[in-house]
């Protein structure tokens, strides 16, 4: 087993100690798998990856000599995702060289965010929220974020447990305006702009049409989400 850590893109193998027919395959593999786990991370945006591999090779590689350039692997039909179980042959070339079926299996692990705290339903998240723990992502089937900014600033669509895993089904657009919040009521007409205190009487997000209260006249108005706070009557 070895291990490998990436500070946003994967650190290169070191030049091997044991020149042995086992060890050259098990360094040829772990290249072959590292390299590709860099391009998975780099077309999926993943940053501070990690990446460990096992290698499966039969007993009778032992009996091999040492190939006097360093082998190739080559996938053995069809190419699976980089994070999953890869069936490989490592070829060393010429008359004397050898071909070897090997098992390569990556585990990756990678920060993803977590609540830090509870996170009420409605609750709109901010960086003191989250907090950031290792999961293996080929695990995580419901998503997850691996960097703060699509998270912040959006709300808990249901209350979030303290130390979950924060997945998308669990967010939704932060709310402009909430039950029983004042807002803003502008009212237009001909050209004449006047505005007036009010209550939210339900929930809403920009372009939503929601019930509102005057709080002047206790009248109760239908009116249009303009933004955070702001409603207009007049739509």
């Amino acid at each position: 087993m070895t291990a490998l850590a990436l500070a946003g893109v994967l650190a290169s193998t070191t030049a091997l100690a044991d020149p042995s027919a086992g060890a050259q395959i098990d360094e040829a593999v772990g290249r072959y798998l590292d390299e590709r786990v860099q391009a998975l991370a780099q077309r999926e945006g993943w940053r501070d990856v990690r990446a460990a591999h096992s290698v499966d090779r039969p007993d009778s590689v032992t009996r091999l000599p040492a190939c006097p350039t360093p082998p190739r692997v080559r996938p053995s039909g069809e190419i699976p995702e980089a994070s999953e179980r890869q069936r490989l042959e490592v070829v060393c070339p010429g008359e004397s060289g050898w071909t070897v079926a090997v098992i390569g299996q990556p585990t990756l692990s990678l920060p993803a965010a977590h609540a830090a705290t509870v996170i009420e339903r409605g609750e709109t998240i901010g960086p003191q929220h989250l907090t950031f723990e290792p999961i293996n992502p080929t695990k995580a089937h419901r998503g997850f974020y691996n960097q703060p900014q699509p998270v912040i600033g959006q709300a808990a669509k249901r209350r979030i447990r303290a130390s979950q895993l924060i997945a998308p089904n669990l967010l939704t657009a932060a709310l402009a305006v909430q039950r029983g919040q004042p807002v803003k009521i502008i009212a237009r007409h001909d050209g004449i702009e006047a505005s007036v205190n009010g209550e939210a009487l339900a929930d809403g997000q920009p372009g939503d049409v929601i019930r509102v209260r005057n709080l002047s006249s206790e009248k109760v108005i239908d009116a249009q989400v303009v933004e955070p706070g702001v409603v207009t009557s007049t739509y």
